[in-house]
């Protein structure tokens, strides 16, 4: 199986280009259809717009902040700074909304300021302690630059190309108003060059349509460095998407945990303590009967240690789903073959680890290979099933394979949506492939953290 996975920026191409995410069928030929579609256009439009605003931004920048930091010597500095600060963020939510409507670039907000009490003082604080309003100010600052640069280069290219390329159709201009043959290619004192004839007209249009062609593409490359400033200076930064990820994970940690707690206590409420109750009861009565009928209170205590030896086994069985013993004393390898000789179907195990993992992530492992060992008992309708173990680089894989009816998902709200929630509370991912018919493999990948310590 081969599968594909990680995190883009937004940054794939749209309609008419290379790697674009949408698939039509055109009679035209790429090449000749973006000129004229919206996306080019589009991004025209951010071209001419950035030089203005850019420049809004870079002297309102400029202005601001060196009035504030001329300012510190007094207390006026400090609010002048603020503000500084306060208003490059506002531009940059104006350029994430127009990144937005015409790059097709989401990029979330960045982290919001953070007070600890309300009042003028503490915002002043947050907004200068506040990494995206330093961001914010260093977009004002290098957008200038690459602003001009990419408006001159666009509008040239756009002018030279469509200028040339419809040349056939205003070529009699010259000759009527300008006094002269056509466009002058080349002139001297003694000699002048005109394009005037038909096939140097015919030769001009071509030239224009080649750079006409390639318009769509220089414009593209244009855009790529505004969408790169945009998404890099703002949004979040890694930091922050990073400590909301973490925050999200934590929380799929604590409701995990609450919900094994629950399914703990109702397994010993349903299973364990109703049987020891009921045990406690039937004792009671053969007691009752020992004097009186010796035989019926034999029989009942025979049946009373036929409770016992349930209730143990209930007991082992919950132990097991706690955190079995096999797993600490022997490790993956031999846990995963117990647990593979309790399924259904015949397992092949192959567990390839020079040394053991963490405990955390070696129980998460093992509980990872034991619901997917469930699923293949209850529900794929296999013959045989096979685990694989192994380490690659800083990353433990798992891999179940079965033969069964496939059609697992994880999108379907089953369980294996939440073993992939628990699996991405620790950095995992949980990869299932299981088209209609079979057979279905289920990859895990969760962190290497370091060796295994007694």
């Amino acid at each position: 199986m081969a599968t594909e996975y990680g995190q883009g920026y937004g940054l794939d191409g749209g309609p008419g280009f290379p790697g674009s995410t949408e698939r039509r069928r055109h009679r035209l030929p790429v090449a000749l259809r973006a000129p004229v579609e919206g996306r080019t256009w589009r991004e025209l439009g951010h071209v001419l717009l950035s030089l203005p605003i850019s420049i809004l931004l870079f002297t309102y920048a400029v202005t601001m902040v060196s009035l504030g930091a001329g300012l510190l010597v007094t207390f006026l500095g400090v609010p002048v700074l603020a503000a500084a600060l306060a208003g490059c963020r506002g531009f940059g939510a104006v350029e994430r909304f127009r990144a937005r409507a015409l790059l097709d670039l989401e990029v979330a907000e960045p982290e919001p300021l953070r007070m600890r009490k309300p009042g003028a003082m503490a915002w002043m604080g947050a907004v200068l302690k506040s990494g995206a309003s330093w961001r914010a100010l260093l977009y004002a600052l290098l957008h200038l630059p690459w602003a001009v640069f990419s408006f001159a280069v666009a509008v040239n290219v756009w002018v030279l190309g469509w200028g040339l390329l419809t040349y056939p159709l205003w070529f009699w201009v010259f000759p009527m108003y300008a006094g002269q043959d056509g466009i002058q290619l080349y002139g001297d004192e003694t000699h002048r060059v005109y394009l005037d004839n038909p096939f140097e007209i015919t030769m001009t249009a071509l030239v224009g349509l080649l750079f006409t062609i390639a318009m769509p593409w220089i414009l593209r490359a244009l855009t790529m460095v505004d969408r790169l400033l945009v998404h890099g200076l703002l949004g979040p930064s890694r930091l922050a998407s990073r400590v909301v990820e973490l925050e999200s994970d934590r929380g799929v940690v604590v409701d995990t945990a609450a919900a094994d707690l629950r399914r703990i206590e109702r397994d010993l409420h349903d299973g364990a303590q109703a049987r020891l109750v009921a045990l406690a009861m039937d004792l009671g009565l053969a007691k009752e009967k020992l004097q009186e009928d010796p035989e019926a209170a034999v029989r009942m205590v025979d049946e009373a240690h036929g409770e016992v030896k349930t209730a143990l086994q209930e007991l082992r069985d919950l132990a097991r789903g706690i955190h079995p013993a096999v797993l600490t004393d022997r490790g993956l390898d031999a846990a995963l073959s117990a647990v593979a000789s309790r399924c259904t179907v015949p397992v092949r195990v192959e567990v390839d680890l020079a040394e053991r993992p963490a405990p955390a992530i070696e129980g998460i492992a093992y509980f990872t290979v034991s619901e997917l060992m469930q699923n293949v008992s209850k529900h794929a309708r296999a013959t045989w099933a096979g685990v694989e173990v192994w380490r690659t680089e800083n990353r433990l894989m798992l891999q179940v394979v079965d033969n069964g009816a496939g059609g697992a998902d994880t999108s379907q709200g089953s369980g294996l949506a939440g073993l992939a929630e628990r699996l991405d509370a620790v950095d995992g991912i949980l990869v299932v492939d299981s088209p209609a018919g079979g057979p279905t493999r289920v990859t895990a990948e969760l962190p290497w953290r370091g060796a295994y310590v007694r």
